[in-house]
């Protein structure tokens, strides 16, 4: 392994790390007072599993619900049932799901409290509609393949929901709902978070046909307005994807690097970022020194081709012409919750021989990306990075590291 792999792994471990919701998670009940009735907590999304046990360290639950991924539950936890469901598109388990925590926080009265933890990926996993199933299916597969960004994907999604948009806020009325969110949103926005279940929607449903119509959508008539308010919630963000960013310099500094964070709110198609910040650090390596390029956010693939891949493998293996031939220069892009779209790695690293190397087994970048195909073009090259599940979800991290070749 060399030098910059190593510093790669030590940059996203610590990062990931330190953005578990574990202690965030029990700092932010500090505020929590339930009152003289029960206390139920539903905790929804791919860190579900690890922000629900941390909050039963703090607070004592009457019985509860939790909603994550496939895979990412950690055994059971006291006093709540535990249930997966499908990402990045809702499946029939996310219905049923979802369904299961409408039943659970009906009847609740003024006395009674609902501790409500959410997290990246409830989009899809915490979603009931009277849309049928496929029908549902449909729109999201056509919304997540058409490169519509994050924000006009739940746009569209909450308006056909009935758990999404702050619906299932108002469920739980008259009952004070506490929540807690982990941010996997660009700008930590509430009503963007898992497409804000308890949370008041900031669009207006023209907002919502203006999307559908770009992307040649036909909506159905079941797109209908949001709660205008929601008196009984209360929420708390506890992590992000700031926090994240700000890990990776740190780490990055003590390991002799001058760390610069770009920005915590890279949008735009993988491929373009992933080339926009591999030259970027080319053009500020000619000052000689150890350098590190960081970027946040969440990007987008446009699909054109039947490989396998994610956005993460996408943004690093595009980087890869743009290093070819040059001497102490890496990139490595990582999904936090340790999955990078439909595959079991959470990202990718290429540094400067990465191009020829893959010329060497008869590949040429721009045509495997052109297929889609990066996990399997990376796997070849040891370029994979898997992290198995994390328990955690603040968007991606992509990090440009230069280190002069005779450096010790």
């Amino acid at each position: 392994m060399t030098e910059l792999r190593r510093h790669a792994e030590q940059i996203y471990g610590e990062a990931i790390r330190r953005a578990l919701p574990d202690v965030a998670v029990r700092e932010a009940l500090r505020d929590f007072r339930p009152g003289p009735g029960r206390t139920l907590l539903v905790s929804v999304g791919k860190a579900a599993w690890r922000m629900a046990s941390a909050a039963l360290e703090a607070v004592s639950v009457d019985g509860g619900l939790v909603v994550t991924k496939y895979g990412h539950s950690q055994g059971p936890l006291p006093g709540l049932e535990i249930l997966e469901a499908g990402h990045p598109v809702a499946d029939a388990a996310s219905f049923a799901a979802s369904e299961r925590a409408l039943a659970l926080v009906r009847g609740l009265g003024e006395e009674d409290d609902l501790l409500f933890l959410l997290s990246g990926g409830g989009s899809a996993l915490f979603e009931a509609s009277d849309l049928s199933l496929a029908e549902f299916q449909d729109i999201n597969r056509r919304l997540l393949s058409c490169g519509a960004d994050i924000q006009e994907v739940n746009r569209v999604r909450k308006r056909l929901s009935n758990v999404k948009g702050g619906r299932f806020g108002a469920a739980c009325a008259p009952a004070r709902v506490f929540s807690v969110v982990l941010s996997d949103v660009l700008g930590d926005r509430l009503d963007m978070i898992a497409s804000g279940p308890a949370a008041v929607d900031g669009s207006a449903l023209e907002e919502t046909l203006a999307v559908a119509e770009k992307y040649g959508l036909e909506l159905s008539p079941q797109a209908r307005p949001l709660p205008a308010a929601l008196p009984h919630v209360e929420s708390r963000i506890c992590g992000s994807v700031s926090q994240l960013c700000q890990t990776a310099a740190e780490v990055c500094r003590g390991l002799g690097y001058e760390a610069r964070v770009l920005t915590d709110r890279a949008a735009g198609e993988a491929r373009e970022t992933g080339e926009n910040l591999a030259r970027s650090l080319l053009r500020e390596r000619e000052a000689g020194k150890p350098l590190a390029l960081i970027l946040g956010g969440e990007t987008v693939v446009r699909i054109t081709g039947k490989g396998k891949g994610g956005r993460n493998q996408e943004l690093a293996l595009a980087a890869a012409p743009v290093l070819a031939g040059t001497e102490g220069t890496a990139l490595f892009s990582v999904g936090s919750d340790g999955t990078d779209g439909p595959t079991d790695a959470a990202g990718g690293y290429v540094d400067g021989g990465t191009r020829d190397r893959l010329r060497a087994l008869g590949m040429e970048v721009p045509a495997v990306l052109a297929e889609n195909d990066s996990y399997h073009a990376l796997k070849k090259l040891g370029g994979l990075i898997v992290t198995g599940p994390t328990g955690t979800n603040v968007n991606d991290l992509s990090v440009g590291l230069y280190r002069p070749p005779a450096m010790p």
